[in-house]
């Protein structure tokens, strides 16, 4: 599926909750809907983000870069389960949908290694999840984004992906 020109501007739009770099509160919201929940990351730096602080999500979704630039995610002892997929920049692969939607059913916690770009990827995570799971982005020179998935949000972002060819 291909992002249609249109949908990049709407998709510049969190999908949840945003979460200001600058906000005070930023580390105890998070702590707090890990807390709550079983969290996915999209992203280099939400992953190590949340990787310092002591959290390790369920499942890590990371492609070796932060905006165009390569970096390192540290290795986390933790992971049980690593997979990789191929998704180029800009869509999302068939490859990497059905590797998110079996990701769930696999022992935790997993890292997806993307050949390509994850950005994307962040919507069959809403899809797939379960409900009262919570995916945490980054927000480009703003802040995090965390959703929380409900039966809403699925609907909103159904409607988003109906919309790719």
């Amino acid at each position: 599926m291909i992002l249609p020109e249109n949908l990049r501007i709407q998709l510049k739009t969190p999908l949840g909750r945003l979460v200001l770099e600058t906000d005070s509160e930023q580390e105890e919201i998070i702590k707090d809907a890990y807390a709550n929940s079983l969290v996915v990351t999209v992203g280099d730096a939400t992953t190590d983000k949340l990787l310092k602080m002591g959290l390790v999500p369920f499942l890590q979704i990371v492609d070796g870069q932060e905006k165009r630039i390569k970096r390192n995610i540290p290795e986390s002892e933790s992971i049980i389960t690593n997979l990789d997929c191929q998704n180029p920049s800009g869509e999302i692969s068939q490859e990497s949908i059905t590797i998110i939607k079996n990701a769930f059913e696999l022992k935790p916690p997993i890292r997806l290694t993307v050949d390509g770009e994850e950005d994307l990827l962040v919507l069959p995570v809403c899809l797939y999840a379960p409900e009262n799971f919570v995916v945490m982005y980054g927000q480009p020179n703003e802040g995090l984004v965390i959703i929380k998935i409900n039966h809403e949000i699925k609907e909103k972002v159904q409607k988003i992906v109906n919309t790719m060819n």
